[in-house]
């Protein structure tokens, strides 16, 4: 998270608060790092005035460019007085994901910060909200923050799976704790790592009454238990700070965000897209809505972003 480059800071035109703009301030007061703040608008009917010829139209959305620029520059005042260096961009696109996604292709971005909202789970099948896509698409990590605090000595919860061998999945455990290790020494934070594991499988438990449930249980807890803490060695995180729960990624993550009053879960997303994701989705999509604490989505190191040309 430490660079050189940018916070590319998404701007809510639908809401007066910013809380991706209060966050992306609190990183780079910590950190240094510059803000870009991002505004993709459009409005279909500038499109659509037929009394209008192409240059009347041109001028009506470069007018409403020039006042959202002036809204964003109004926003940006107060950071600057304190030294933030802060750029702006104003966009007129009819999809803001791909213009989000396409300014981070073109610039060198670290983090693309967003303030998110609850999605409507049936809504979302059929119409996948900016989220959904930046979290499928985007070619740098995804921080999509709530209203919440990041108090100091606060929480941040690292998953990973510990039990995949494959080297994709070891690199992004790697690079998960690496840069919630180096987040939490910016913000004065305790990095803990979580693991869930699968519970003995019900089938085999019926169809084998000699079948030791509890003790295949065990079993396969303790080689999770094994495998997160020569992890958490790694990077000098205690034990005690390394949780291997029973159940599903998507229901152990929140249950423990909850139990420690977590400020942020970091977490790998593989970038689904298509049907697949649409009636599937993944780890991190299931994860959002359950969550009361900002989130921080990694793709694979060698995920290639579907819009880069």
């Amino acid at each position: 998270m430490m660079s050189n480059n940018s916070f590319l800071v998404v701007i809510d035109p639908s809401r007066d608060d910013q809380p991706a703009l209060e966050r992306a301030a609190h990183l780079a007061r910590c950190t240094g790092i510059p803000l870009t703040l991002f505004l993709s608008i459009f409005d279909f009917s500038y499109e659509m005035t037929a009394m209008l010829s192409q240059d009347e139209r041109e001028a009506m959305r470069n007018g409403v460019l020039a006042q959202r620029q002036q809204w964003l520059e109004q926003l940006a005042a107060p950071l600057i007085d304190e030294g933030i260096n802060v750029a702006i961009k104003v966009v007129w696109h009819n999809r803001p994901y791909e213009s989000i996604i396409d300014y981070t292709l073109e610039n060198p971005i670290d983090y693309i910060i967003k303030s998110t909202h609850a999605h409507d789970k049936v809504k979302s099948v059929i119409f996948t909200p900016t989220d959904w896509h930046l979290l499928r698409k985007a070619p740098v990590p995804v921080l999509l923050v709530k209203e919440n605090d990041w108090p100091a000595q606060g929480n941040i919860i690292a998953a990973v799976n510990v039990a995949a061998e494959d080297e994709q999945h070891q690199e992004l455990n790697q690079r998960i704790v690496e840069n919630a290790v180096k987040l939490a020494k910016v913000i004065n934070a305790n990095v803990h790592l979580v693991n869930g594991y699968p519970g003995t499988p019900v089938n085999i438990a019926i169809e084998l009454p000699d079948f030791d449930a509890h003790a295949y249980n065990q079993s396969i807890k303790e080689h999770h238990q094994i495998r997160i803490e020569q992890l958490a060695k790694q990077f000098e995180i205690p034990e005690t700070q390394c949780h291997v729960k029973e159940g599903l990624a998507e229901d152990v993550i929140p249950e423990l965000a909850a139990e420690l009053s977590a400020e942020l879960v970091m977490l790998g997303t593989v970038g689904r897209s298509g049907i697949s994701a649409a009636l599937i989705g993944n780890t991190a999509e299931h994860v959002i809505d359950s969550l009361d604490c900002d989130l921080v989505a990694f793709k694979p190191k060698d995920f290639e972003c579907p819009l880069a040309k």
